[in-house]
């Protein structure tokens, strides 16, 4: 077995500028949003000159897909440890939940308003896909008893929505289901909409889960 290549000192420096970078970076999501993003503003706070910072970063954008990319990756990895936990879909459910009370601006980056100008590449879905096949293959071990309606028949021939993992129609109109009324009680909890009712949102989103698995 070839040895593993060791990083250069270059290399490990380089590595770990970037990870700063994108530690400045999540602070100013944090104050200000995403679309605020600023690498100049972030070159300033190291101690560095633009142009030196764009040697780690080529662009605005290129920074972004890099957030993105490692969010969707934590998130991957926590529906990943979740499911072999042995998690069912609402397990699934309290860990996306814990993930996104967590580091709302994380969330929000991913799943919120899109950045005024950002255009994401092709190749981000492949990491949003795998969180998709977990929630499918949760979805596809609960039993159906509930009669076929005219959107699984829609849905028949749009079974791919995680690359490479066609998923029964049934199966599937379930893991959309979850997807969007979870995330719907998700969005308004982190924007502060439940702020000022007398209403415990951890108890709205336990009955959101109750209702979806017909409980």
């Amino acid at each position: 077995m070839p040895e593993a290549r060791t990083e250069t000192p270059r290399e490990r420096y380089r590595t770990q500028v970037r990870a700063e970078i994108k530690e400045h970076a999540w602070e100013q999501i944090a104050a200000a949003g995403a679309s605020a993003l600023s690498l100049n503003a972030i070159a300033k706070r190291m101690g560095m000159s633009g142009p030196a910072l764009y040697r780690y970063f080529a662009g605005r954008d290129e920074l972004i897909t890099e957030l993105i990319r490692d969010a969707y990756r934590s998130l991957a990895d926590t529906f990943k440890a979740t499911a072999a936990s042995g998690a069912d879909l609402s397990g699934l459910a309290h860990a996306l939940r814990a993930w996104a009370l967590a580091d709302p601006q994380r969330y929000f980056l991913v799943f919120g308003t899109p950045v005024p100008g950002y255009h994401a590449p092709d190749n981000i879905t492949e990491i949003a896909s795998e969180t998709m096949a977990v929630i499918l293959d949760a979805s596809a071990a609960l039993p159906s008893d509930r009669p076929a309606t005219d959107f699984d028949a829609h849905l028949d021939g749009h079974r791919q929505w995680a690359d490479g993992h066609p998923a029964p129609a049934a199966a599937l109109h379930r893991a959309l289901a979850f997807w969007t009324r979870v995330h719907g009680a998700l969005s308004l909890e982190l924007a502060g909409h439940f702020t000022g009712m007398t209403f415990d949102p951890a108890l709205l989103f336990a009955a959101e889960l109750d209702d979806l698995s017909g409980r």
